[in-house]
């Protein structure tokens, strides 16, 4: 089926009670017919619902429908992106692994790579996504995954997936893609030979800035990858769950053990509500990024006429560098999320200060636009080396372009560049 069927109608049949909406399962745990029956279902013996930290009616629709959408095998909601980051690196690592990551990666993801992670003993290596040569040098038996972003937030770059993905087949890695700019209804990483896909279901699912929430979908090429001896904890018992071999299930291993050890043990689970919520959302999905794209499209070609813009980040620009990336990867758009650098810091600042119909907000994917100075926001913790190496100038202006129409946008921006 095509993506605005299945934004509609995958992962969902109708209750007894014939609910045209997805009911909202609004409970912390479920009663057993009995003991025996209990029992069967922690022993994975049958299918049911337990407690919601590890599962909900609710919540298995909004999963089911995201893995349709991506084309994955299963999938896992969390309770924030971040989240949603952190169990899938969680997933494959422990202390004294490492994991290669794209320099150009949101700065939440950089922290958690570099610093968070790095207490728990586990190395954070960078790469130059436009120099995947770059990639197979910090690769050794110790990496565990390979991760970066479909198109990044704020440097706007699109990666040549079929270049790394080649380098971490080669190795036996598994890829793991944020896919929260692109959606997938403009970019499908795991056709793409990517292994596993995580999003902000908080940003563009949502698409006003709703709620909070993450996901994890799962690809079918994951499977062959984890039972390789580089990941020996996804083929031995787990002591923690019965002696379970997860690669010897017939359920998707990935986000089975995510869902069995990391979800059950750290409880980052998402409100049934906000999955709800997130269903809304991706029922009109398609509508509204295509419309973002498009009116993003032609802000950023207003900006790149303008005077005091030194230049205009968006992949669909035919001079941009990644432009052979996107009309490669990407179909039917570029999302919108558009950046430009100006001058210096203080006019940054200057320009986030005087526009009147931008937000100033450090969110992306609303239905409202959002104006964010990267520099002093959300990569402020950055040292200015590690800003350069993340595409993130001091001049540098992110936005999130919504569903205004765009010429009162530019309008908009026209006052504040000129003020």
């Amino acid at each position: 089926m095509h993506k605005e069927t299945l934004a509609i109608h995958a992962g969902y049949e109708r209750d007894g009670q014939k609910s045209m909406a997805v009911p909202i399962y609004m409970t912390t745990a479920f009663a057993f017919e009995s003991a025996e029956h209990a029992a069967s279902l922690f022993a994975l013996e049958r299918e049911g619902n337990i407690y919601t930290r590890i599962g909900n009616p609710t919540t298995e629709v909004l999963e089911a429908r995201f893995a349709a959408l991506e084309g994955g095998v299963g999938a896992l909601a969390t309770a924030s992106g971040m989240a949603a980051i952190t169990y899938a690196l969680l997933n494959l690592c422990q202390a004294g692994d490492n994991i290669v990551v794209a320099n150009q990666l949101y700065g939440g993801s950089v922290t958690l790579v570099t610093h968070t992670l790095k207490r728990l003993g586990i190395e954070g290596r960078t790469f130059d996504l436009h120099n995947p040569e770059e990639l197979e040098s910090k690769i050794d038996e110790k990496t565990r995954a390979i991760f970066f972003e479909s198109i990044t937030n704020p440097s706007i770059d699109v990666p040549d997936f079929q270049s790394l993905v080649a380098i971490a087949n080669r190795h036996g890695i598994i890829t793991i893609t944020d896919n929260t700019v692109a959606t997938p209804i403009l970019c499908n990483p795991l056709e793409l030979g990517v292994d596993v896909v995580v999003h902000s279901t908080s940003k563009y699912t949502t698409g006003q800035g709703l709620a909070l929430g993450g996901i994890i979908v799962e690809g079918a090429s994951a499977k062959e990858k984890l039972q390789s001896q580089r990941y020996p904890h996804f083929n031995e018992p787990d002591p923690s769950y019965h002696g379970l071999i997860y690669t010897q299930t017939p359920y998707p291993p990935f986000t089975l053990r995510a869902r069995l050890s990391l979800l059950r043990d750290m409880g980052a689970a998402p409100s049934p509500f906000n999955s709800w919520l997130f269903i809304q959302g991706l029922e009109h999905l398609p509508l509204r990024i295509r419309q973002h794209s498009q009116s993003a499209l032609t802000i950023a070609k207003w900006l790149a006429q303008h005077p005091k813009v030194q230049r205009v980040h968006y992949p669909l620009l035919p001079d941009d560098p990644n432009y052979p990336n996107a009309t490669k990867y990407l179909k039917g758009g570029a999302s919108g999320l558009l950046s430009f650098e100006v001058a210096s810091f203080e006019e940054a600042k200057r320009i986030a200060n005087s526009v009147t119909l931008f937000a100033r907000v450090v969110n992306i994917g609303d239905s409202k636009s959002i104006i964010t100075h990267p520099a002093s926001t959300t990569h402020q913790q950055l040292s200015p080396e590690e800003l350069l190496a993340a595409g993130v100038k001091p001049g540098l202006i992110r936005l999130s372009i919504g569903l205004e129409h765009p010429q009162d946008l530019i309008a908009d921006l026209e006052q504040a560049l000129s003020a």
